[in-house]
């Protein structure tokens, strides 16, 4: 990890002034079985979603907060990412989507019995926001109402 002082200005000045959330409590909390019975889903923020679906909104100053939902057997071919952030490298995810969002390793998973089940759906959040409270008090309670009806019992969060 680079110190403050290798960066250029505008990346110091950004990450010098970025909000960086503080929590006072963790909200995990143990897995009531094992993996190999349990329901997993999968959550990711790198602004993926299905081919035919609306991209994440590039005009929103603060960063969309809405989700895409992305059905658990779908095609990983019709899956596309609409993050515009520059701040990564994208040739990754574009070579294999499993970078990110491992949905033939999971199905692997299941297929050989180390997970019970997936989920119904996956969810997909545009990452890089420079306000976060749209999902902390909205979509983020939202879509975890979804997998709770879903009757899921763990989640592999996957970053961009």
């Amino acid at each position: 990890m680079p110190r403050l002082d290798t960066l250029s200005e505008v990346q110091r000045r950004t990450l010098e002034f970025f909000p960086c959330l503080e929590h006072d409590s963790t909200p995990w909390v143990k897995l009531g079985k094992p993996l190999s019975q349990s329901k997993v889903a999968l959550v990711t923020s790198a602004g993926l979603h299905l081919r035919d679906d609306k991209p994440f909104n590039r005009d929103d100053p603060g960063g969309e907060y809405s989700y895409r939902v992305i059905p658990s057997d779908c095609d990983p071919v019709d899956v596309v990412q609409s993050h515009f952030s520059i701040g990564f490298d994208h040739t990754g995810i574009y070579r294999d989507l499993n970078v990110t969002f491992p949905v033939d390793r999971l199905r692997e998973m299941v297929g050989n019995g180390q997970l019970g089940s997936l989920s119904a759906n996956f969810y997909s959040f545009m990452g890089a926001l420079r306000d976060a409270s749209g999902v902390i008090e909205e979509t983020g309670p939202e879509v975890a109402g979804r997998l709770k009806e879903e009757g899921v019992d763990a989640v592999l969060l996957t970053p961009t």
